[in-house]
């Protein structure tokens, strides 16, 4: 088990790199604190969305917010929001990410974004920096979505983007809906739908999240640029059949859908080169009822992760493999039933937003380089309205959505500095 990532990440830190307010200690420290929130024996962390260790999480930072100064209120999605007030009432620059993860996840894929975000309200505050506008460090709940099985489930109710009847279509593993899982948190659906009636007083955003890759590796760079999100669709797929005895049904005539949905798995493969070359279609999830070892099974449930930088590639390759999925059933004489659970359109970055980033790294002598993100963000939810730009920080051999995942905390100091001056640029109006 990891128990001091704090020691890990100060090993090798620069620290002349704690300069102008920004303390890499203090974000080292921070980063260890969360990690050791729903810890794992294998190094990992589990927070799912609204579950308790989220919420943990989520305080634990609240608090840090109030020391910095910062006004904290929580939405009905469960959104946690630190305010700091300008000189002006204009519009607020929000930035942050999340803390929830996926099973066994690591230790910086949304933590960073939050951390870094209040690096910047801190660095103000030991500087005597009022900013012209106003100021909010944001996480946003279950970006992660491995709960129920659709993501952003914060930051699309706050943009207007969540439905009423996915309040009770939308269930977890213990069949929890999303309206009771609600409102054992402490809110309710009709406050979720609610969220996002402040969002209009947003200026702007802007998130830090790991790049989850290698270019920024491959180049020797610390911190890019994000030229565009890739819109995830995730298409739930459940192949029924006839429950039987593995020794006494005949091999003629079953109704296996286990041996449908491994055909239909190793089909998906060959789809996303036929639209485009930066498509790509995921089965990462599949559970098997009744699941017993002399049983045929009766239903065969799983998700298909399906995503492009370009919507209408996407599109078009969700119909393919909708259309095999029906093929494939008809063929093998079972039903199939099909659940979009999410569809979000890709988010390109303004060209104006990724110069001025550019301009922010150059002081830094970061080379700028602009990388299409295949994963996706709250950025792209809030981008959908409101203009919405994104840094990647270098990720040690790519890895995420795991315990390994780790980005230097050089590079995180790195990245702080540039957020800030960015968002300095952004309250003066530059």
């Amino acid at each position: 088990m990891q128990r001091n990532l704090y020691e890990q990440l100060i090993k090798e830190y620069n620290p002349d790199l704690s300069h102008s307010g920004v303390n890499g200690e203090r974000l080292a420290a921070r980063l260890d604190e969360l990690s050791k929130i729903g810890l794992q024996e294998s190094g990992g962390v589990i927070r799912p969305g609204y579950s308790p260790e989220e919420k943990e999480a989520k305080e634990l930072v609240a608090g840090w917010m109030k020391s910095a100064g910062l006004a904290v209120r929580t939405d009905g999605a469960g959104n946690v929001f630190g305010r700091l007030e300008g000189k002006t009432s204009a519009a607020a620059i929000v930035s942050g990410s999340h803390v929830d993860s996926v099973p066994n996840g690591g230790h910086f894929d949304g933590p960073l974004g939050v951390l870094s975000s209040l690096e910047v309200a801190e660095a103000w505050e030991e500087t005597g920096y009022i900013p012209e506008k106003p100021y909010e460090v944001v996480i946003f709940s279950d970006e992660e979505g491995s709960r129920f099985k659709s993501s952003f489930t914060g930051s699309r109710p706050f943009m207007g983007q969540m439905k009423p009847e996915e309040m009770d279509r939308l269930r977890d593993e213990n069949g929890q809906s999303l309206r009771e899982v609600l409102s054992e948190y402490g809110s309710s659906a009709e406050d979720c739908l609610r969220a996002g009636d402040g969002r209009s007083e947003i200026g702007a955003f802007v998130e830090v999240h790991i790049e989850q890759g290698t270019i920024l590796e491959r180049e020797d760079q610390p911190v890019g640029i994000v030229s565009g999100i890739a819109g995830p669709a995730w298409l739930e797929v459940i192949f029924s059949g006839e429950a039987g005895h593995a020794g006494n049904t005949p091999m003629i005539g079953r109704k296996d859908p286990l041996v449908a949905a491994s055909r239909f798995v190793g089909v998906i493969e060959q789809f996303p080169k036929q639209v485009s070359d930066t498509a790509v279609a995921t089965v990462g999830q599949l559970n098997v009822h009744p699941n017993g070892i002399n049983v045929i099974a009766q239903e065969v449930k799983l998700i298909v992760d399906i995503r492009d930088i370009f919507e209408d590639t996407r599109d078009q390759l969700l119909e393919l493999i909708r259309g095999e999925a029906q093929k494939i059933a008809s063929e093998r004489n079972i039903e199939v039933q099909m659940n979009l659970n999410a569809k979000i359109k890709p988010l390109p970055i303004s060209e104006k937003l990724q110069a001025k980033l550019a301009d922010s790294l150059s002081k830094f002598d970061i080379k700028p380089i602009s990388i299409p993100s295949g994963a996706g963000h709250d950025a792209m939810i809030v981008g959908s309205e409101i203009p919405a730009a994104m840094l990647f920080i270098r990720s040690k051999d790519g890895i995420s959505h795991n315990p390994r995942e780790w980005t230097s905390l050089n590079d995180c100091v790195y990245g702080v500095h540039v957020l800030k001056d960015y968002i300095e640029s952004l309250m003066k109006g530059q």
